[in-house]
C-alpha cells in the first residue's frame, strides 16, 4: 500500500494524530492539511483518496469538493462530520463523496471504509467499460424513468452510504437493493434481506442482532443475527416503516458506530454491513405521525431512490410481460409466444395497482389455465369485483367497525383469489407481508 496517497484534511490536532497513526499503521502515505486553502494547494497533485472534515476554519468541505469537480481532479472522498452537520454530510454525498463518518468513530471503521472505497476504485475502470445492457441485469425496460433509476443505482454502488428505496408494493425495491449490492465492491460478500413486517415484534431484535444461548425461552443455542451474517456485505431492511420504535432506537445506535450486543449478551460486537432499506409508505408522513424516528430517517435517507410504478414506465410493461410470459410458458410446458392486439392494449392501459407482482400473477394464471400461441383477451381473469347489494333497512342497520370492514375485505379478496395471498394483496393494494400479519393477528 506504499503507493496509496491519502490527503487528510482536519484542523483538530488530536484528531490529526489519531487518524494519521491509524492510516500509517495500514501502510498508507499520508499528507495533512489543517485548512481548506492548504487542502486546495495539496490537491494540485493527485491523491488516491481524501479524508475531509466538513467544518474547517476557513472554507467548507463542500467548497473543496466543488473545487475538485471544477479542476477535474476528483478522487474518492470520505467526509468526516459531527451529528450537528449530518445534513451537510448528506449534501456532500450528493456532490460526489463516497462515504461519511460521524464523530466519534472507531479507527477500524475508518480503515474498512477506506479499504472498500479503494477496492471499488481499483475495479472502477472495468465497471465503466461494461456495456450498459449488462448492468442491472435483473431489470427489464428502457423507459426514461427507469434510466434515471439505473444511473442512481450505479452511483450508489460506488458508495458505502445508506440507501433509502421508496415505491409502491411490487415495483422491485428488493431487486433494486440487490443490483446496488452486486454492482458494488461488496458483491463477493453476503446480501441478507429482512422483512421487518413479517417478523413478530418480540423476535425482531434477535433476528437482527442474534442471541446467546438461554436468552429467552426456546433459545437453545447461540444464534448469529442478520447484521453478523451481512458482515462485509449488505443488509437489506424491507418495510422499514413497520419496525417498532424501540427497535428503531437500537438500529440507530448500530448505524452510529457499527457495534451491537446480542440479545441476552454483554459483549459488544462490531460488524461492517452496508444498510439499504425500503418502504412502500411515505416515510416523512410516518415521521410526522410519530411512528418513525426523525433522526433515524435522516440517518438512512442519504441516497434516496424512488421506484416508479409500472403504469409510469410506458412500453416497459410490454417487455416485462413478454419476459414473464415466455418464462412461465417454459416452466409450465406451454406454447405461448406473445399477446393478441387486444391484450397488448389492456397491458398498456390497465393501472396495475399491484405493479409487477400483479402482472406476474395475471400472466401465470393465464398460462396455467390455457394454452396457445398468443395470450387472448378471454383468457384474462376478471378485473371486476361484484358490488354488494345494499341492505333494504340500511338506515337501521348497525354500523360495523373499521376493523370488521377490513377483515371482511381481506377474507373476500382471499376467497376470490382461491387463497393466493399475493394475488389478494395486489387486489387490496397492500403488501403480502401486511396481509400475512393481519391473518396472524386474527
Amino acid at each position: 500500500m506504499a503507493n496509496i496517497q491519502i490527503l487528510l484534511v482536519e484542523d483538530t490536532s488530536s484528531l490529526v494524530t489519531l487518524y494519521k497513526e491509524s492510516l500509517l499503521s495500514q501502510g498508507y502515505d499520508v499528507k495533512v492539511a489543517r485548512t481548506g486553502k492548504e487542502a486546495l494547494l495539496h490537491l494540485r497533485n493527485p491523491f488516491d483518496l481524501v479524508l475531509l472534515d466538513i467544518k474547517l476554519p476557513d472554507i467548507s468541505g463542500l467548497e473543496i469538493i466543488a473545487s475538485m469537480h471544477k479542476r477535474k481532479n476528483m478522487c474518492p472522498v470520505i467526509v468526516i462530520t459531527g451529528n450537528g452537520s449530518l445534513n451537510i454530510a448528506i449534501e456532500a454525498m450528493r456532490l460526489g463523496a463516497q462515504d461519511f463518518l460521524v464523530k466519534p468513530f472507531q479507527p477500524e471503521k475508518l480503515q474498512k471504509s477506506i479499504a472498500h472505497i479503494l477496492l471499488h476504485a481499483a475495479n472502477d475502470s472495468h465497471i465503466r467499460e461494461k456495456p450498459q445492457n449488462q448492468k442491472n441485469h435483473r431489470f427489464i425496460g428502457t423507459s426514461h424513468t427507469m434510466d434515471l433509476v439505473f444511473k442512481t443505482i450505479n452511483n450508489a454502488a460506488k458508495s458505502n452510504a445508506t440507501v433509502f428505496i421508496t415505491g409502491e408494493s411490487g415495483t422491485g425495491k428488493e431487486v433494486c437493493a440487490e443490483s446496488i449490492h452486486y454492482e458494488s465492491a461488496r458483491a463477493d460478500k453476503a446480501f441478507i434481506a429482512i422483512n421487518c413486517a413479517a417478523i413478530p415484534r418480540d423476535l425482531i431484535e434477535s433476528e437482527l442482532f442474534g442471541h446467546v444461548k438461554g436468552a429467552f425461552t426456546g433459545a437453545i443455542a447461540e444464534r448469529q443475527g442478520a447484521v453478523s451474517q451481512a458482515d462485509g456485505g449488505t443488509l437489506f431492511l424491507d418495510e422499514i416503516g413497520e419496525m417498532p420504535l424501540d427497535m428503531q432506537t437500537k438500529l440507530l445506535r448500530f448505524l452510529q458506530n457499527s457495534t451491537f450486543t446480542k440479545v441476552g449478551g454483554t459483549q459488544q460486537d462490531i460488524t461492517d454491513a452496508r444498510i439499504i432499506c425500503a418502504t412502500n409508505r411515505d416515510p416523512l408522513q410516518d415521521v410526522q405521525h410519530g411512528c418513525f424516528r426523525e433522526d433515524l430517517y435522516y440517518r438512512l435517507h442519504v441516497l434516496p431512490i424512488h421506484m416508479p410504478p409500472l403504469r409510469a414506465r410506458g412500453d416497459d410493461v410490454i417487455k416485462i410481460a413478454t419476459h414473464i410470459l415466455l418464462q412461465c410458458s417454459k416452466e409450465e410446458s406451454k406454447n405461448f409466444k406473445g399477446f393478441s392486439p387486444n391484450v397488448l392494449v389492456f397491458l398498456k392501459t390497465h393501472p396495475w395497482p399491484g405493479n409487477i407482482r400483479q402482472l406476474q400473477n395475471v400472466i401465470r394464471h393465464c398460462v396455467v389455465m390455457y394454452d396457445g400461441e398468443n395470450l387472448e383477451e378471454h383468457m384474462l381473469p376478471s378485473q371486476r369485483q361484484e358490488k354488494s347489494k345494499p341492505s333494504p333497512n340500511f338506515q337501521n342497520a348497525p354500523i360495523p367497525s373499521l376493523k370488521d370492514i377490513e377483515k371482511e375485505a381481506i377474507l373476500h379478496a382471499l376467497k376470490n383469489c382461491h387463497g393466493n395471498v399475493y394475488k389478494a394483496a395486489a387486489l387490496l393494494d397492500i403488501s403480502p407481508s401486511t396481509l400475512y400479519r393481519k391473518k396472524a393477528e386474527w
